[in-house]
């Protein structure tokens, strides 16, 4: 194995406030799962924190687009600097989030070195777009299709390497079986494994079929995104969108462990657990325990 370094991306740009006059508690994922000693159950290197700007949203309306956007923009750039960083020395960076809208740190840095896939493990698709909602605004819910180049420029199009990720080579894991952009998803060719046929085929076969067309020569390798709200909120109530039919522990570390420890993937995010709806810690201490696994020799 590469060496491994945890890296926090504490951003909660991209998720709008769960109440008013407040923030999204997602920002806190990082120091919750620090708290269960990640880094050191990990044996990983300490890569520190990339700070995030403030979260504002100012005068922003429903139809101004994607809110916090001048933010986002900036602060991908700044987390794509410091995964490029990891990623051109060999290292294995694991990022600590925030919002899913830091996947976008990671998809520009790869885009930056090659051409790279994507391994999305989340309980949805994030792929609201101006194409099929009217009520886009927040990048946590839209970074799959921000990321390929379906959304405002100032997002999709940074440093000029639209489109960050190509369709073919994006694969999601876990969205609902009900999931409403199940149907865009397929006439788009992007493969989607919902819950239901994640425990039909099997969660290791499943992903062992994955890595096995992220590898060279097609692609340089990819990148493992892990939403915590893949998991049922039965084990995992603290996320933002806590919806029924999720995946299980044991099934969720079966489909990471073959993606984080294949020798082409590039880094891995974690994002979407919220520490102030978890006031006893057992849904961190659950998410960090299936990270820990995941990488732990089988």
């Amino acid at each position: 194995m590469r060496d491994l370094v945890v890296l926090d991306a504490p951003s909660n740009l991209g998720l709008r406030p769960p109440a008013p006059g407040t923030v999204p508690g997602c920002y806190k994922l990082a120091g919750a799962l620090r708290e269960q000693r990640i880094v050191q159950r990990l044996g990983a290197r300490e890569g520190g924190v990339v700070v995030p700007p403030r979260y504002d949203r100012g005068d922003w309306q429903e139809g101004d687009g994607v809110f916090n956007a001048a933010a986002i923009a900036s602060y991908t750039r700044k987390l794509a600097d410091r995964i490029e960083q990891h990623v051109r020395a060999g290292d294995l960076p694991v990022v600590l989030g925030g919002d899913c809208s830091i996947q976008l740190g990671a998809s520009l840095a790869l885009r930056r070195i090659g051409r790279y896939g994507l391994a999305a493990v989340d309980g949805s698709a994030d792929f609201r777009h101006p194409g099929n909602s009217d009520r886009v605004g927040a990048a946590g819910g839209e970074e799959l299709a921000l990321a390929t180049g379906r959304g405002q420029d100032d997002l999709t199009d940074l440093e000029g390497l639209k489109p960050y990720l190509q369709e073919e080579d994006v694969r999601l894991f876990g969205i609902r079986d009900y999931d409403d952009e199940r149907a865009e998803l397929a006439a788009l060719k992007i493969p989607a494994v919902t819950v239901g046929e994640i425990r039909e085929w099997g969660a290791d076969t499943v992903a062992r079929a994955a890595v096995g067309t992220l590898e060279p020569p097609h692609l340089a390798g990819f990148w493992v995104h892990l939403d915590a709200d893949c998991l049922d909120p039965t084990v995992m109530p603290a996320v933002d969108s806590p919806d029924p039919d999720g995946l299980l522990p044991d099934e969720l570390l079966a489909l990471l462990r073959p993606l984080v420890r294949s020798p082409h993937c590039a880094g891995l995010n974690i994002t979407i657990y919220d520490p102030d709806l978890d006031p006893e810690g057992t849904a961190g201490a659950l998410l960090t325990d299936i990270v820990v696994a995941a990488f732990a020799e089988s």
